[in-house]
């Protein structure tokens, strides 16, 4: 089922650039402009509804899985201390993947300069987005991660809070043992029937992708494409690298078995790359870890924490946007002044994961603050979506890298079963059954 579901995917993507290339040209030939713009902007409207479709059922599953797999594998490490080793271990791995992130991305904008040449001129000091950047506050992003109520957390998908109670949660039932014992069976279960939905979920992803990939092409056009077609190639080129640079960082790490990894997470990396959505990929991910013999344990503690961490594709795009805007704008930053933003963008992206279209509202916070325009995101704006696939998908590939590499740190990587075969989710079986 599963390597069947990736060959309709593909195939799903396929025709939606097919079909909104199509419709984009028929209403652009048949209409004028203003009037072809206002017809192009519904149709996609139409079309996408199947994809926030897709999405809604997607988010409708993340709260009581993340809270399910993060209570059920603190209960199975045994002790708080475990559970402290393998926080460390996987902060460790995020920083550290972060800066290989930042650093790749600073050597090929000065490599590869995609915005020298363009010698746009300043726009005035009073020029912005739309772009709400009230949420980027550091004493609000530092509060902001501590949830007043579990409730309001799940209801808001806020993968962070979600963590912070599952912790709480699940070191209490540690502490109090055999009493939180039918707890424990219940979070069992709880994952179970979550990752049985999932499985029915995923059965229209081929729909959603074909939806989304057509609805973005009738929209915009293929011009938009190619009108920033270098910079998007550039940023394309420099994931591409950070891919080959995390393969091979693992493989110091797993040994030979990181080579087949790509084979286990295809899938999931495919839906989020299609969808423009890491999330619609996590309850993938995380069946895809258990097969390749990441422990449920460890996968189901350090995924979410890389959704919040360690989001590796976020960080490259990150670099090459605002480097992109400093160069497009001819405005000359020294070395210095480009490490202590890039170190900005580290640190203030940490935690909001959970705000919407975060990486522009962390790059649009962060020129402000080295005295960049603001407006200059609205070059990059038209191709955001274009480029989200690819820092969506990238960021899978690192946090499925994250947990396969604390799990051999922890000397706890299981053998593997064979990619292809659908994970059962009877209860005792797959990942709920392990620990």
């Amino acid at each position: 089922m599963a390597k069947r579901l990736t060959t309709y995917i593909l195939i799903g993507l396929v025709l939606g650039l097919v079909v909104g290339w199509a419709i984009n040209a028929a209403v652009v030939g048949d209409a004028p402009d203003a009037a072809a713009a206002d017809r192009l902007k519904t149709i996609a409207g139409w079309i996408g509804i199947v994809t926030t479709i897709f999405l809604h059922l997607i988010k409708m599953i993340i709260a009581p899985l993340v809270f399910g797999t993060l209570v059920t594998g603190i209960a199975h490490m045994g002790d708080t201390g475990a559970l402290g080793r393998v926080g460390l271990k996987a902060l460790l791995w995020f920083v550290g993947a972060s800066l290989l992130s930042l650093t790749l991305g600073l050597v090929l904008v000065h490599l590869l300069q995609p915005g020298v040449g363009l010698n746009l001129p300043l726009p005035p000091m009073t020029a912005t987005t739309d772009i709400d950047k009230s949420k980027f506050d550091a004493a609000q992003i530092i509060t902001h991660i501590f949830p007043s109520s579990v409730v309001d957390a799940m209801a808001s998908n806020d993968i962070l809070q979600i963590v912070v109670f599952s912790v709480f949660f699940g070191v209490a039932i540690t502490a109090i043992g055999e009493r939180a014992a039918p707890l424990v069976r219940a979070a069992e279960g709880l994952v179970a029937v979550m990752l049985q939905i999932t499985d029915y979920v995923m059965r229209f992803a081929p729909f959603a992708v074909f939806a989304a990939v057509a609805a973005t092409l009738v929209e915009r056009g293929p011009q938009v494409i190619l009108s920033l077609g270098y910079f998007m190639l550039s940023v394309y080129i420099g994931l591409l690298l950070l891919w080959v640079a995390l393969g091979l960082l693992s493989f110091l790490f797993i040994g030979p078995r990181a080579r087949v990894l790509l084979r286990y997470v295809r899938e999931p990396v495919l839906v989020a790359f299609s969808t423009s959505s890491s999330e619609a990929a996590f309850p993938r991910t995380l069946e895809a870890l258990d097969r390749f013999g990441v422990p449920p344990r460890i996968a189901s503690f350090v995924l979410p924490l890389g959704y919040s961490f360690n989001l590796d594709g976020s960080m490259m795009y990150m670099t090459f946007a605002s480097l992109f805007i400093a160069q497009a704008y001819g405005i000359h930053l020294d070395l210095g002044t480009q490490v202590a933003m890039l170190l900005t963008l580290m640190i203030t992206s940490k935690g909001i994961a959970g705000v919407p279209r975060a990486s522009l509202v962390v790059i649009a916070a962060t020129l402000s603050m080295f005295k960049l325009p603001e407006a200059g995101l609205l070059l990059i704006l038209a191709v955001d979506h274009f480029l989200d696939m690819g820092r969506s998908a990238t960021n899978v590939i690192g946090n499925a890298i994250a947990a396969g590499v604390v799990a051999r740190w922890e000397g706890a990587l299981d053998p593997p079963e064979p990619p292809e075969i659908e994970p059962p989710h009877a209860p005792g079986r797959g990942f709920a059954g392990k620990a």
